[in-house]
């Protein structure tokens, strides 16, 4: 299969070297140099992931990550500043799958990429290719369907991203154990990266901004101080 990776960039010598190393590994490239640009190449074509610049005229990225996410779930790749960790953090929490700090190694995007569309397109080959038994994982008031990658808290439906997906899903297996950073990003993954710990810790805030009543004061994912994070066995 020929993915389609759409880059949206205002920095032409960026969208060149990206372009011919995608290319190279064997995808389809399309490329913006502005945020409405490239808003109506996701809604007109089928785009299998997008790499995004936070920095761009018409639309900035993270107003851009917030429009896709309202029509569509692939995954997102932020590119910011190395020295920006807020735009990391807001960039996540709008519903963006990994960053990507500039100066890049060409190399490493490649790889980024490919990790995540193969995590992407295998969750959702394994939803298609469920019988009609649905594994449900259930913890006091929380219900995550594996079948329909649905997740509701007492009766009412919650959005969550695919790597909030497959956290949740990977702690709920198992409640009470605990998991380390670099477990978690090998969950979401399938291999750990460096510098990846901090994605970890915002996906698991955004978490609990979405499951806790108290973020402040978690009842479900708690944290092991100088090990990782479990999520409570139910009482």
């Amino acid at each position: 299969m020929e993915y389609k990776v759409l880059i949206a960039e205002d920095d032409i010598d960026i969208i060149n070297i990206l372009k011919l190393y995608l290319e190279s590994s064997g995808y389809k490239v399309l490329t913006a140099d502005n945020g409405q640009t490239a808003y109506e190449l996701i809604l007109n074509n089928n785009v299998d992931l997008a790499i995004l610049d936070i920095m761009m005229p018409k639309m900035d990225g993270f107003v851009l990550t917030k429009k896709i996410r309202e029509v569509n779930n692939i995954p997102i790749l932020i590119l910011t500043a190395k020295i920006e960790d807020n735009d990391k953090i807001l960039g996540l929490n709008l519903g963006a799958d990994d960053y990507l700090t500039k100066p890049f190694n060409p190399i490493e995007i490649v790889a980024r990429v490919r990790a995540n569309l193969r995590r992407f397109y295998q969750l959702n080959s394994e939803n298609n290719n469920l019988s009609n038994e649905s594994t449900i994982y259930k913890l006091d008031e929380l219900e995550l369907d594996t079948e329909k990658l649905l997740l509701k808290k007492n009766g009412e439906e919650i959005t969550i991203t695919p790597n909030e997906f497959k956290i949740l899903a990977f702690m709920m297996k198992s409640p009470g154990r605990v998991y380390t950073k670099s477990q978690l990003c090998e969950a979401i993954n399938g291999e750990f990266y460096d510098n990846y710990e901090n994605t970890i810790m915002v996906h698991i805030s955004h978490l609990r901004e979405k499951i806790e009543e108290d973020p402040r004061n978690p009842k479900y994912i708690k944290n092991v101080r100088g090990v990782g994070y479990k999520i409570e066995k139910a009482k």
